[in-house]
């Protein structure tokens, strides 16, 4: 690392991007909701205004606006905006919490708030880690009270050096009540990447992926295999409200083998345990949603 990225990951001046905030508008419309359904495979139906997103399904707006010109090398924007401009080139979603207070509906004129909460510099085995946490709350209508509280984890990790070795895999559990396959294709990546907006080329390049990044194939979204737990709960409970969420990326998921998402609801009933795993059974996903 130069001397130059050494000072850019010294805490203090990343430091300088803690409580930085912003504020963008939307409306909830009906065809990101009804392209979501059809990529989730569920059946045809119309989404008349009024009709309630199920949970996460907010990831569908405010999508991000930069021009072409501002899109950096992996895909995404150039650093230095509103998050830090932290130089490690691997960028990950690793994690989120999500308060549900009010439903988003078809119709409703949406503001997201975002502020920079916390930034944290660490040094872990394959060298620096640099950890941000961004805390949105979205808003309806003009209401005081915000509908939607998320915490969102990004941690940003140099680039893959020969013989680094990853972290050990953990066992999925097994003989979960609620089972899912998933097959992660090219076609599943693509729709949910452009129904999101998202450039990150580790979802659709595999070129990239592979020769700059170092992975074996192309990455599942952390966000589309947390919508695809939440979507099994609402597959096997249609009838529950979730009042709260977590979920925490454990492992990559690759598109070069199916993959299960998994439930099992507590015995009273008040939360529900969702986990993804691949192909060879390694957990990949951990989340836990609250029932009201």
């Amino acid at each position: 690392m130069s001397p130059h990225e050494t000072e850019a990951l010294d805490a203090s001046t990343l430091a300088g991007w803690i409580g930085r905030s912003e504020t963008v508008h939307d409306q909830v419309g009906a065809t990101p909701v009804l392209a979501l359904a059809a990529t989730l495979d569920h059946p045809a139906a119309d989404a008349p205004a009024g009709t309630p997103l199920p949970p996460l399904w907010h990831w569908l707006y405010f999508l991000p606006r930069h021009r072409q010109s501002e899109i950096g090398a992996d895909g995404h924007a150039k650093r230095g905006g509103f998050l830090p401009p932290v130089p490690l080139p691997r960028r990950m979603w690793a994690g989120g919490r999500f308060a549900f207070h009010a439903p988003l509906r078809v119709g409703d004129a949406i503001a997201r708030t975002s502020t920079i909460e916390d930034v944290q510099v660490k040094h872990g085995r394959t060298g620096a880690l640099v950890f941000v946490t961004v805390r949105h709350e979205v808003r309806r209508n003009d209401e005081t009270a915000p509908a939607i509280v998320e915490h969102h984890d990004i941690v940003y990790r140099a680039a893959q050096q020969p013989g680094d070795v990853p972290p050990p895999p953990q066992a999925a559990e097994t003989g979960a009540p609620w089972q899912r396959e998933i097959v992660p294709d090219d076609v599943l990546l693509f729709r949910y990447s452009a129904l999101t907006f998202n450039g990150h080329r580790i979802h659709y390049d595999r070129k990239y992926v592979t020769e700059v990044e170092g992975y074996p194939g192309l990455i599942v979204h952390g966000p589309l295999i947390a919508t695809l737990l939440m979507d099994l709960l609402r597959r096997q409970a249609p009838a529950a409200e979730v009042a709260g969420f977590r979920f925490k990326a454990v492992r990559p998921t690759f598109d070069l083998h199916p993959f299960r998402v998994n439930g099992a609801p507590s015995a009273d009933g008040k939360t529900v345990r969702l986990w993804a795993q691949d192909h060879e059974g390694w957990l990949t996903m951990d989340a836990v949603a609250t029932l009201r």
